[in-house]
Order: structure tokens, then sequence, then C-alpha cells
């Protein structure tokens, strides 16, 4: 089994000039990539072999990110279900112009389904919880999780009664 703190990576990076946005600062899209990167690489090793981003749950930007600051991306596993696996990153940035504390400048939740050679979806092993704050990501995982298939199933059942409106209506 393996423990989410032993799933931990992380990545640094100086943002460029080619990263910015028309507003001077970097491009959301790039700190998306770099997001969904890091994840991928926590979700590949864990599922010991590929996995596939199924969705970017969650992604909140704080703060800017400007060219010539070093990015720091840190990422691990909060939950594994049977195939699919729930990756937390937190993205923050040392200022190039100063010597302060790093700037916590996003964070996002990340699901990843491990595949096989075909492409269908394979089995991951259970996650080994630990210390508190392990658990607590697992569960609050699990939330994020519930909200997920209530809102597709929310989603379908209003299209599904649309679909019965118009047929009436076409009768």
């Amino acid at each position: 089994m393996t423990t989410p703190s032993e799933t931990r990576v992380n990545l640094s990076e100086i943002m460029r000039a080619t990263e910015a946005n028309l507003l001077g600062t970097v491009h959301g899209g790039n700190i998306m990539k770099a997001v969904d990167s890091i994840a991928g690489v926590v979700a590949n090793r864990y599922a010991g072999g590929p996995a596939v981003t199924a969705a970017l749950d969650e992604m909140s930007f704080l703060t800017p990110v400007r060219v010539g600051d070093i990015l720091h991306s840190s990422a691990q596993l909060n939950w594994a279900g049977r195939s699919s696996m729930e990756v937390g990153v937190r993205v923050e940035v040392d200022r190039w112009d100063s010597n302060t504390d790093r700037v916590h400048v996003a964070s996002a939740y990340l699901v990843f389904v491990a595949v096989d050679a075909d492409g269908r979806s394979k089995a991951v092993p259970p996650l080994e919880l630990e210390t508190a704050e392990e658990k607590r990501r697992f569960r609050e995982a699990e939330i994020r999780r519930e909200h997920r298939l209530a809102m597709r199933a929310a989603i379908e059942a209003s299209r599904a009664a649309e679909a019965q409106d118009e047929s009436r209506e076409g009768a």
C-alpha cells in the first residue's frame, strides 16, 4: 500500500515572457498546464502506468503570477477509488524581485482514471491513510466526488425531463 505523503511530487520553474497574457502576467492556462502535468505524474506513478485526466474539479486562482517569478507546484494523491484518483495541487511563487515568503497563488483538484493498454479503466491499489491530514483530505475528496456525481445525475434528469416535454409537445 501507499500513503498520500509517499505520492508527493514537487516541481519548480521560472515563468518567462512567452507565458505572459495581455496584462503582462502569466496566462492562467499556463498555470493550468503546469497543474495538470504535475498531477498527471502523481496519478501515473500511483496507478503504475497511464492515467488520464477525467476532470478538473476545482481550480482557484488567488493572485497573479508575474513573469520572472519562480513557480512551485506540489501535488499528492488525496483519494483513490476503484480506478479513479483525486490529486490535489498547491501552487506558490517566489517573487523574482523580492526576498519574501512564498505566495500561495492557486489550488486545484483533478480527477484521473487509470487506463490499460487498450484505454479501458483499470483498478488502482487502495490508499493507506495514516495522518489526520491525510484522513481529512480523503474525506473532503469524497465530498467533492459526491457533489460531482449528484450534479451529473441532476443534469441527466433535467435533460430527460426536457426530452420528455419536447416529445409531448410534438405529439
